[in-house]
């Protein structure tokens, strides 16, 4: 029986969102959407307000990766969704279902000049999967399940509605749209064949696993693939932590031994981007498991290419049947490249020097980190560390930028993964340039009672531009921060606590005292600047 809503349109989408499961709002005050407050208020829906509306945008992105469901921001017109365009982006890249509620000039007075009047689907559309202008008050439910659906269907991302002034104040009557039901995307039986036919003839194949795999809820899946078929899996993204590091299988190390020796590399939904040698992995045959058809690589030719549902995918690689080759000596191989790197690694997280360099921060972070930590990376070479050094236990735990390489989400996803984990730890690792974009976002966790940890890997420079720039032209220009600026008195004077370290002996004490304190508090470690964490450029 279907039910009929009446009220002003921020009842109409109010019951919308709530019917599909959207639990809080993220927003910065407006008043071109204040019905959407006045709903909210009316009904006991959380609202949680930030300083900018980026920072909106990436809490509610945080809601949606971390639970798998749609995660909402509230914008106002004009500035306030393009303040909110590089969250959107990011998002799209991430395949994250943020739906985006913007607010409109009238459409009665529109080409008048009204305030903030901007047509923001131009902006929005390439970044979205669906972007819509709502004109009638009564088409409102319609719309944001329409919406809805759009960005929780494989391959997922956001999307964008606007309600012009006089649509989302007016009163409107409405059924009620049924929730959004995603059918999972069956792959084509003879494809997923093929990519079994590879793996089990493999003689060393390797799994990668990205983000998708958290977000189709898959990880079941690919344990139960990479344990039937007996191949050693490394992961990226969200799907750190998809098997735990201390399972036979799980590889963190040792990646570039296994894609130089493998002869068949399955990357398992993630794109085969510039964090994947854009899928150049030498005479190895690339087999490439995709949530949808678009996820395809076109600049590649796989061997074998599935698309679908993941879970689908993956359990029928694991039920394939007839002989597999013994993938015994290759997995011994590659744990000794492992336990190699990690005999390495501890002895570079153990450095008692000063300054301090960024592997010891994360030494003493895996002492104090909890199993089921939500850990945060905003930053460019501080955070390379992070992905280096720390090992998700558990599968949902870990967020970055992903692809966009986008900075400034950090207070916005500390935000996020508290709301979504109140008794959980939550920890932000932040690079000194990355602080500049967010920071002042911690007022808006110290006013609504959001206590995070924040590490502060200062060094006073752009780390990731100055070391290249000066290897490239023998000087480095816009590269420079101030040396030892107190992030931490920055936090204090927004309401939280902190303070700074200079010492490696005094990081441990620093994070204890950070995990305990029941606010928002930021370590401030300096961090040498000579540090620089390898790579190769990704720029091409």
């Amino acid at each position: 029986m279907t039910e009929r809503v009446e009220g002003h349109g921020g009842e109409l989408a109010l019951a919308a969102l709530r019917a599909n499961g959207v639990r809080e709002m993220f927003t910065l005050s407006g008043g071109h959407v204040f019905p959407l407050y006045d709903a909210a208020h009316k009904h006991g829906f959380p609202i949680y307000d930030v300083r900018h509306e980026q920072s909106a945008v990436f809490a509610a992105e945080a809601v949606a990766k971390l639970n798998r469901r749609p995660g909402l921001a509230v914008l106002t017109a004009g500035p306030g969704v393009t303040n909110g365009v590089s969250g959107l982006t990011s998002a799209f890249f991430n395949a994250s279902p943020v739906l985006v509620l913007g607010g409109r000039a009238p459409q009665f007075r529109w080409g008048s000049g009204s305030l903030q009047e901007m047509d923001h689907l131009p902006l929005v559309a390439p970044v979205t999967k669906h972007a819509e202008t709502v004109f009638s008050t009564d088409d409102i439910p319609r719309a944001v399940t329409a919406a809805l659906t759009s960005a929780l269907t494989p391959h997922r991302g956001p999307a964008f509605l606007d309600f012009p002034l006089e649509a989302v104040f007016s009163v409107g009557d409405a059924e009620l749209p049924a929730p959004v039901a995603v059918a999972p995307v069956e792959p084509d039986p003879d494809e997923v064949a093929r990519a079994g036919r590879l793996i089990a003839g493999a003689q060393r194949p390797v799994f990668i696993a990205g983000s998708d795999v958290y977000a189709g809820d898959a990880v079941a899946a690919l344990r139960e693939a990479a344990e039937a078929l007996g191949v050693p899996v490394f992961t990226n993204g969200m799907g750190r932590g998809a098997l735990p590091p201390e399972h036979p299988l799980a590889f963190a190390k040792a990646r570039r031994v296994a894609l130089k020796g493998a002869d068949v590399v399955v990357v398992i939904g993630t794109p085969l981007d510039f964090r994947l040698s854009f899928g150049d992995f030498g005479d190895a045959a690339v087999v490439h498991i995709v949530d949808a058809p678009s996820q395809r690589a076109e600049h590649v030719q796989p061997a074998a290419s599935p698309a679908g549902d993941l879970r689908l995918i993956l359990s029928a690689l694991a039920g394939q049947s007839g002989d597999r080759v013994d993938h015994t000596d290759w997995i011994a191989q590659l744990r000794t490249a492992e336990d190699a790197a990690k005999a390495r690694d501890a002895e570079e997280m153990a450095a008692d020097t000063d300054p301090i360099r960024p592997a010891r921060v994360y030494g003493e972070l895996r002492r104090v980190l909890a199993p089921d930590a939500i850990t945060i990376g905003d930053g460019g070479d501080f955070v390379s560390y992070a992905g280096r050094y720390l090992e998700p236990a558990q599968p949902g735990t870990w967020l970055d930028p992903g692809p966009y390489g986008c900075l400034g989400t950090g207070m916005g996803y500390a935000m996020g993964a508290r709301v979504s984990h109140p008794d959980r730890q939550i920890c932000v690792l932040m690079g000194d340039g990355a602080a500049g974009f967010s920071l002042m976002d911690v007022e808006s966790l110290v006013r609504q009672r959001l206590p995070v940890v924040i590490v502060v890997g200062n060094n006073g420079i752009w780390g990731l531009e100055k070391h290249p720039m000066r290897a490239m032209y023998g000087y480095d220009v816009a590269a420079d921060l101030q040396p030892e600026l107190r992030y931490d008195k920055v936090v204090e004077a927004l309401g939280g606590a902190g303070e700074t370290v200079a010492k490696a002996a005094d990081l441990g004490p620093a994070l204890a005292r950070a995990f305990d304190a029941g606010v928002p508090y930021l370590v401030n470690v300096l961090t040498d600047p000579t540090d620089a964490y390898p790579r190769s450029s990704n720029l091409a």
